[in-house]
């Protein structure tokens, strides 16, 4: 009897771990396409990701590098102060977007072209993404808001 009892205990103990790593599998599974990694200007010259791998971006839009094509497609360059990547985006900016300030991109990266395909623009003069502060302050550009 002792020995039916300790075995069913040891079936129970294996059957929920089995059932903890399945379920901890499928999330990790259903997870996996809504994960973006952030990534540096810098960080992507460096090592390109694949051209079907979405992922965020961010940085200063370059003074100057805005230019408006046909219809709602917009070209501009990101810096993090070290590097700069090219940037085209299909839709409706932001209204706080402009050159010299802050932004982030979620896209992909195709032929030397982050092709973005939303844009968000910092809410205002203080705030800038930790990410993109990180970055900037990596490649010594960032410089502290004065009151």
């Amino acid at each position: 009897m002792k020995s039916l009892k300790k075995t069913r205990r040891i079936q129970i103990i294996v059957l929920a771990f089995v059932a903890l790593a399945l379920s901890t599998g499928l999330i990790g599974y259903a997870l996996k396409d809504g994960i973006n990694y952030y990534r540096s200007p810098t960080e992507v010259i460096a090592e390109p990701p694949r051209a079907d791998e979405v992922f965020r971006m961010g940085g200063l839009v370059s003074d100057g590098s805005i230019v408006r094509g046909q219809g709602e497609t917009v070209s501009f360059s990101v810096t993090d102060g070290a590097e700069t990547v090219p940037v085209r985006y299909t839709g409706v900016l932001p209204d706080l977007f402009a050159e010299n300030q802050g932004m982030i991109g979620t896209g992909t990266y195709i032929d030397g072209v982050f092709e973005a395909s939303e844009i968000l623009a910092k809410h205002d003069e203080e705030y800038m993404p930790k990410e993109v502060v990180d970055s900037l302050k990596e490649s010594g550009v960032y410089v502290e808001p004065t009151d």
